[in-house]
């Protein structure tokens, strides 16, 4: 079975932590090898970005320069990580990707979607997800368990009119690419959640009966 990459996506406080070990799990069951990674993250240098990028700070950053860090990240990830891991046959779970980017930086930020795409083109060079989970949830719900959880970082602190943004975006996203995105209702029950995810998943299945 050849390496496919999947990539988890959501607002905060959608229960990612929670349902990428549901993945996981799935992977295991089916003895799929697999490595789990995370945007931004995944690599040494990648993570000190990622931490530039969500620690407050007094200093306004700029959406560029935000955008910039991102597809940093992502380039030392995707040539790091993702695509020897790829090239090895294993499957790829990620902690969001640039469907992410499109949210946040572009419909969050309100920068050029030609500018994303540009970026997009240069660092992945065609390469995308094969199975992109979207966990949806209200806005309000998600930042209500976001502040639950204790500290906020420079992201969660946003005013919710910026998480409307990048929730519409991403659910944009997923209807003009129904074939790769499934779109999970994360205001239902645990046990809900991960069996709608399962079975999305079980359509990757060779053999599957995709629909």
């Amino acid at each position: 079975m050849s390496g496919k990459f999947i990539t988890l996506e959501g607002t905060e406080g959608v229960g990612k932590s929670t349902n990428l070990a549901v993945i996981a799990q799935w992977l295991e069951m089916h003895s799929i090898p697999y490595i789990q990674t995370r945007e931004p993250g995944g690599t040494p240098l990648a993570e000190q970005l990622r931490e530039l990028l969500l620690s407050p700070r007094e200093e306004k950053v700029d959406p560029k320069a935000e955008l910039l860090m991102v597809f940093a990240a992502r380039a030392q990830h995707l040539a790091e990580v993702v695509k020897p891991a790829l090239a090895r046959g294993e499957w790829v779970l990620c902690d969001r990707f640039t469907d992410a980017t499109f949210a946040y930086q572009g419909a969050g930020r309100r920068l050029p979607k030609s500018l994303i795409e540009q970026l997009e083109q240069l660092v992945q060079e065609g390469l995308q997800p094969d199975c992109t989970v979207l966990l949806d949830l209200c806005p309000s719900v998600g930042l209500a368990r976001a502040q639950e959880r204790g500290e906020l970082d420079r992201f969660e602190a946003e005013a919710q009119s910026f998480f409307e943004r990048v929730r519409e975006a991403y659910l944009q996203r997923a209807a003009a690419d129904p074939k790769r995105f499934h779109i999970i209702n994360a205001d239902q029950s645990i046990e809900a959640v991960a069996a709608d995810i399962t079975k999305a998943l079980d359509n990757m299945l060779p053999g599957a009966a995709h629909g």
